[in-house]
């Protein structure tokens, strides 16, 4: 490991934070938290998390497709993840005659297990720290762009002293908003197959009801396999590829978990932000939240509408669903955590009290005032930009399509034929995915719902004269469904026989086809109002929020010397800590960690797409046929809650006991305490893991795949045995 700079040296001689907060990196494990770890349980050491000397967890945890986590569980290459992140891989293999989704699929042999291309899995081979590099020649006195434009610099030299292998890449991360800098050097395999996932009765039980809720009774997990060269280096896809041998794997405990046990998650957390000022975090509860809830909201229930009419539309359409639901109802317990947990008000406290620390001499006096001005400022840019990105970009399909095509033409119109032939194969690549998931019906109604909340909602200065109910001829109020509707009948890009007909032309007559469509016509037009009018002036104040930040971020910690300050989330490899842990919401509530199979019955309604089972699912559990899984009162445990420090980006990631062992899978948080992304509370903030015990009998005794169980490690620490499996790389 490179020399520790001093920024990180702040860190080391501070009070502990409160338990279970942090996003720690693991490389400073030994400095920061190895102590304070094995204090609350953990037996192994900072070494064996992270070596770069020998084989460790970090070894294990994979970032997988670049969206989640997931690790390895055998001597085979063999990867856990959860049935979320791995949906989309399901959903491509997945017919109306042959539904994995419905059904579930397990591979028989390594010639069973489906390809997915595209899909990649990420190790990370060794982080550095580049802060000194990065830094050098930053100065006080520099404005937003002068100060990325010396880092861009510095670390574009810095990147020419890595000598990677074609496997290889590198990857520069900025950390507490940009006063330190890590590098990551990570080897990437790109055959990653399909192995098993259980039927949406058990990888999705309790769906949308359940989702970001407690108590839970969800089997979020599917398994695939990293495949590689007979060199065990990574390969495209190829027959002759073979099981990916790795220098780690984790056993599995089949002692589960008791309440106060520790807890660690490792993974790739998505993005944080725990040291805004309070301007920024009122601004997404009163402003922007409200927005991008109600345009999602709308989207859903068009959605919604149709899927529960055809089973093959809800096919097409369960990924795009799942995806937008998410979010959704994040957003909505987000705004209700912050609201109950008086966030801003122990923001407006926090500053109060930095403020009266400051000196008169001190640099830091104006920083919270003019950030604040500068909140102000971009409010309603922001608010303009989330209904544009919402709208147009997320939860439209044709509309999203445009922006494909507008690089097709702009291609042609700067490079002719020879630009427009290399961007054409890019979208013709495209177009039989896209349209494989994609209803004109659908999509058009969303449009016009959607847009009709725009023009509504927004002042009239982000509508484009285009878009205007006056230039349209429409009165105030009116919805915008006609004039859409109009667009999609007239467009040659709602079916992909049209679209292809259209780029099967001459360059020429192909690019006027598309300019002079209907839909692109519209799009472009609303793109380029969007990038003139909103993302413009949105970008240059939030340059100077963003170099605010950096400087309000660097105060605190001079500021706050007793406390113990750990970096925003930015989808980097961290370790978070806690303990199995209940939690009391609200007044007469109080929650037990652990749920069991018998909470799945008592949710089961025949017929129900969010709470149906199986017949196989109802027979073992009316046998009580639970095998080495249950517990030791007999009962089989499925999910447990733990007080980690968890994000999106953390799906899939492994929940590891104090030996170093698999005993869970992360793949939520409670809805109370989804604000911990802005404003983490210890009382309430939890995340959500299927118990491994659960996995491991659903494998085994629902699907019969006892051959997966097999080439796993299964061990029992608490009880001081040997593996029951072959030899283990971590002790027990």
């Amino acid at each position: 490991m490179r020399r520790i700079s001093v920024f990180v040296m702040l860190c080391l001689s501070v009070a502990v934070v409160r338990g279970g907060e942090g996003m720690w990196l693991p490389q400073l494990l030994k400095l920061l938290n190895e102590k304070e770890m094995k204090s609350m349980g953990m037996k192994i050491s900072a070494e064996d998390i992270y070596s770069i000397n020998k084989g460790s967890l970090k070894d294990a945890i994979v970032h997988f497709g670049g969206f989640c986590t997931s690790e390895l569980i055998s001597s085979n290459g063999l990867l856990l993840t959860n049935h979320h992140c791995g949906y989309d891989a399901i959903q491509s293999h997945t017919t109306v005659e042959n539904n994995l989704i419905k059904n579930g699929f397990w591979a028989a042999t390594h010639k069973d297990e489906l390809p997915n291309q595209g899909l990649t899995a990420t190790f990370i081979d060794r982080i550095d720290d580049l802060t000194a590099r990065a830094l050098a020649g930053i100065t006080p006195q520099m404005i937003a762009v002068e100060r990325q434009s010396q880092i861009d610099k510095n670390l574009a030299e810095a990147r020419k002293e890595y000598k990677l292998e074609a496997y290889q890449e590198l990857i520069i991360r900025p950390f507490f908003d940009g006063n330190q800098y890590f590098a990551f050097v990570t080897t990437v395999y790109r055959d990653v197959r399909l192995v098993g996932a259980p039927p949406e009765s058990i990888g999705k039980f309790g769906s949308d009801t359940d989702n970001w809720v407690w108590p839970r009774h969800t089997g979020d997990f599917s398994l695939f396999r990293i495949y590689a060269g007979k060199d065990n280096k990574p390969a495209d896809y190829s027959p002759d590829n073979v099981p990916y041998k790795p220098r780690h794997f984790l056993p599995i405990s089949l002692d589960g978990v008791s309440e106060g046990d520790f807890t660690m998650v490792f993974g790739f957390p998505g993005r944080t932000t725990q040291y805004l000022p309070a301007s920024a975090v009122e601004q997404v509860v009163n402003t922007l939240n409200p927005a991008r809830i109600a345009v999602r909201d709308a989207s859903l229930k068009i959605m919604d509408k149709y899927m529960r009419k055809d089973e093959a539309t809800k096919i097409k359409y369960a990924a795009k669903y799942a995806s937008i639901a998410n979010y959704w109802k994040k957003w909505i317990g987000e705004s209700q955590g912050l609201r109950q947990s008086n966030a801003v008000d122990k923001k407006l406290a926090y500053e109060a009290e930095f403020t009266k620390r400051l000196t008169t001499q001190s640099p830091y006096r104006e920083t919270l005032p003019k950030l604040g001005k500068l909140y102000e400022s971009i409010e309603q840019y922001a608010l303009a930009r989330d209904y544009y990105t919402e709208i147009a970009l997320r939860n439209v399909d044709l509309t999203s399509l445009m922006g494909g095509l507008k690089r097709l033409v702009t291609a042609y119109e700067k490079n002719g034929e020879q630009g427009y032939q290399e961007q054409l194969k890019r979208v013709t690549d495209f177009l039989p995915e896209f349209y494989k998931d994609f209803d004109a019906g659908i999509d058009q109604e969303k449009l016009g719902r959607l847009l009709t909340i725009y023009v509504d909602n927004l002042d009239g200065k982000f509508v484009p004269d285009a878009l205007k109910r006056e230039n349209l001829g429409l009165a105030d109020g009116e919805s915008y469904d006609k004039m859409v509707a109009d667009l999609y009948t007239l467009s040659s890009f709602t079916t992909e026989k049209e679209a292809m007909d259209v780029l099967k032309l001459p360059a020429d007559k192909a690019i006027y086809a598309i300019k002079t469509d209907p839909v692109y016509a519209t799009s472009t037009d609303w793109a380029d109002f969007y990038n003139a009018s909103i993302a413009t002036p949105y970008n240059n104040i939030r340059r100077e929020i963003d170099l605010l930040q950096a400087e309000y971020t660097k105060a605190q910690m001079e500021v706050f010397k007793e406390k113990r300050f750990f970096p925003d989330a930015n989808s980097t490899l961290r370790v978070t800590y806690g303990k199995v842990q209940g939690y009391k919401p609200r007044d007469a509530v109080e929650y037990n960690p652990v749920t069991y199979i018998d909470g799945i019955i008592q949710k089961y309604v025949p017929g129900d797409y969010e709470f149906d089972l199986q017949p196989k699912m109802l027979e073992l559990y009316k046998n009580k046929d639970y095998g080495q899984y249950a517990d030791q009162t007999g009962k089989l445990p499925v999910c447990f809650l733990g007080s980690n420090h968890t994000t999106g980006g953390n799906s899939g990631s492994p929940a590891i006991d104090a030996y170093g062992n698999l005993i869970g899978l992360n793949f939520d948080r409670v809805w109370e305490g989804t604000m911990s992304d802005i404003h983490y509370d210890p009382s309430i903030c939890r995340n959500i893991m299927v118990d491994a015990r659960y996995i491991l009998w659903v494998v085994d005794k629902y699907a019969g795949a006892g051959h997966l169980i097999k080439e796993m490690t299964l061990v029992h620490p608490k009880k001081g045995k040997k593996p029951s499996r072959a030899k283990s790389k971590t002790k027990a």
